[in-house]
């Protein structure tokens, strides 16, 4: 079974710019970014395919951008213009999400 492993989280300011980084042990065909805010349900964010088709949701369009490196074996979530909104635990993981492949994920915390 692939490991998933995701890093980059921190706290900035609204308007500000992180980069997560989503390493898997192995390759993966399809991975998902996801997203769980306090006290609300885990979120798909952005999905991208082995041909680097990609796909985000509408909350983030035209501020995240999902990458992969396949060399490293990378998932990268680009995310510009932060809102306070987007804060929240961010996951990678297959698309569709496989229950046994959650890890720890990465804090993103968005605050003035």
């Amino acid at each position: 079974q692939v490991h998933l492993v995701e890093s980059g989280g921190g706290l900035v300011q609204p308007g500000e710019s992180l980069r997560l980084s989503c390493v898997a042990s192995g390759s993966i065909y399809i991975v998902g970014w996801y997203r769980q805010a306090p006290g609300k349900q885990r979120d798909w964010v952005a999905t991208i395919i082995s041909d680097h088709t990609t796909n985000v949701t509408d909350s983030v369009k035209g501020r995240f951008t999902i990458s992969r490196d396949f060399d490293k074996n990378t998932v990268y979530l680009q995310m510009n213009s932060l809102k306070v909104e987007d804060t929240a635990v961010y996951y990678c993981n297959t698309f569709p999400p496989m229950s046994g492949m959650w890890g720890q994920g990465t804090q993103v915390t968005v605050s003035s």
